[in-house]
């Protein structure tokens, strides 16, 4: 799964952005060997968040959230093991083993994030290792700042829903959230998960289906390349204030538009348009927060 260098849909993007030197000088640290007994090693052991890009048993691509007290995620050398488990009714319940994962932990308080992705070799009762690939931190930008508090279960509210399209419910959690994640894969450098934040509407809902502006980042275009590639992707949104999460699969494309027109929030004349599949949506026990701290990085809805 391994490769040397960023892939071609990488490049691609890179190039069509007029961002490939910079994307060079910044991928050393991407594309080294992941060294998983330093500094990486001690910010997952600290986390009681994450989330989990892959694919069920029916090989549809989702991302999922891992819940549990710090200390569930444990990695040394090349290993990531994960005492923890997607939640019943999760679209990755019983995920199975032998496939390409991406995950990100992720501290909100501290707006840091790490994303790690690798093969499975096993995921039963006793959990999850990952014999991991790639290891690196990403910049604190577009992280909304939040204390999470995952003690306030309450099972009388479970509730579960599952449909090929969202439906209006679904549609206005997602359509006021700050936050999501963002699940896509590469036929050959695997799955990856990442963060996707702004002020809350950024990602708008049109004829079924969804798009958001895309932002300045790190030039590397990881989801980007990987989309431009394979087009499958999947989203994950949390509501933090009622414990409420919509897990979303199907299809992305990066568009190309002027930079400036209405709803570029970033100013860089790219957007992503998502086509809706499936939708997975879950009440009940999950994460709650404060009010969170908005980024200052985040730019104003045009």
């Amino acid at each position: 799964m391994a490769g040397e260098g960023f892939h071609e849909g990488e490049l691609a993007v890179q190039t069509r952005a007029g961002v490939r030197a910079q994307a060079a000088r910044l991928g050393g640290a991407m594309l080294a060997v992941p060294d998983l007994n330093g500094g990486i090693s001690r910010f997952l052991a600290e986390r009681d968040f994450a989330v989990l890009t892959a694919r069920d048993a029916d090989g549809r691509l989702w991302t999922s959230p891992l819940i549990a007290s710090a200390g569930f995620l444990d990695a040394r050398d090349r290993t990531l093991n994960i005492h923890a488990a997607p939640e019943r009714d999760d679209p990755l319940t019983g995920l199975p083993q032998g496939q390409p994962v991406g995950l990100l932990a992720i501290d909100f308080a501290s707006r840091r994030r790490v994303r790690v992705n690798g093969l499975l070799p096993r995921a039963d009762a006793d959990g999850i290792q990952v014999a991991v690939d790639q290891a690196f931190g990403n910049c604190p930008k577009y992280i909304q700042r939040r204390h999470l508090d995952h003690s306030k279960n309450e099972p009388h509210l479970y509730r579960v829903s599952r449909s090929e399209q969202l439906d209006a419910e679904a549609t206005a959690l997602i359509t006021r959230a700050d936050t999501f994640f963002l699940g896509t894969t590469h036929p050959e450098r695997g799955a990856d998960a990442s963060h996707r934040g702004g002020a809350p509407g950024f990602v708008r809902a049109q004829d079924g289906g969804l798009w958001w502006p895309d932002y300045p980042g790190n030039n590397m275009f990881n989801s980007f390349g990987n989309i431009e590639i394979d087009p499958t992707a999947s989203l994950l949104f949390i509501d933090f204030d009622s414990g409420a999460r919509v897990h979303v699969s199907g299809t992305a494309a990066v568009e190309w538009t002027a930079r400036g027109i209405r709803g570029d929030d970033g100013g860089v004349g790219r957007r992503v348009r998502f086509t809706v599949e499936s939708v997975v949506s879950l009440l009940g026990p999950a994460l709650h927060s404060d009010v969170p701290e908005p980024s200052p990085h985040n730019p104003p809805l045009t």
